[in-house]
């Protein structure tokens, strides 16, 4: 069975994410060689006693940056590494508040590549010129974390389960969230009746069909009501149209 993406981590905490790894359907996915993961340290590059991988800033200010010469020695030697094998290096991607939100397009489209080279940076930021050797640069949304560890993880899983084999029941990707654009439909299980509330009863109906519209048009509903700005990229039938006008009608009634 060959690998279907190998992913490379650039990162001064390689056991945050090799330790995240070894769990659940993603260590299956990487003890079955569906996927695998390198990490490198940037202190591997480095020449003073304290394998320093940071400095003061030019020009004064708080904090310290991530230095260019270990992030671009880890770059080179990913390269290298895929040079002597044979094969393509791995499309760079800069862990930043400053790049492109990811989205579950964007996990898609990075799952379909042989291999990823994720760079975690670290302290107040990287030395600006480490950007010219990235391919692009990738934000998990408009907060501050301390480290980019967090952020290749989640594009790690989000792109790994969409590859075939990874998960038990491919079908749920086609019914999560996100996958059609909407918010996923509620979910119930046993028992039936919980503190006065009962499962819809179209679910204990056994018509599939049925089910599955009632499934769809409670997506939109959650969706429109949680997530106004996905339903308003939302392509709406002329079925789901008529159900929302119906449905908003009776609630005024």
């Amino acid at each position: 069975m060959s690998v279907a993406v190998r992913y490379e981590v650039i990162s001064i905490f390689p056991e945050l994410i090799e330790a995240a790894l070894q769990v659940g359907l993603l260590g299956k996915a990487l003890a079955s060689g569906l996927i695998e993961l390198v990490c490198v340290s940037p202190r591997r590059f480095t020449s003073d006693k304290h394998q320093s991988v940071d400095d003061a800033p030019y020009g004064g200010g708080s904090g310290m940056v991530m230095s260019a010469l270990p992030l671009s020695a880890a770059l080179d030697f990913l390269a290298a590494e895929a040079d002597a094998a044979g094969r393509a290096r791995g499309q760079r991607i800069l862990l930043s508040p400053a790049g492109r939100p990811f989205d579950q397009a964007a996990a898609r489209r990075l799952a379909q590549l042989p291999a990823l080279t994720l760079i975690a940076g670290r302290y107040e930021g990287i030395d600006e010129r480490v950007r010219e050797l990235v391919d692009e640069e990738i934000s998990l949304g408009d907060f501050v974390l301390n480290g980019g560890e967090v952020a290749a993880l989640a594009i790690i899983e989000a792109s790994a389960r969409l590859l075939p084999g990874v998960l038990g029941n491919q079908s749920s990707l086609v019914e999560e969230s996100h996958a059609a654009g909407l918010l996923e439909y509620p979910h119930y299980t046993r028992p039936r009746v919980f503190r006065g509330h009962e499962v819809p009863a179209v679910l204990l109906s056994g018509d599939h069909a049925q089910i599955a519209r009632y499934r769809h048009q409670q997506a939109l509903l959650r969706t429109r009501a949680l997530r106004p700005d996905l339903f308003a990229r939302v392509t709406l039938s002329t079925e789901d149209r008529a159900f929302l006008a119906a449905h908003d009608a009776e609630r005024v009634r």
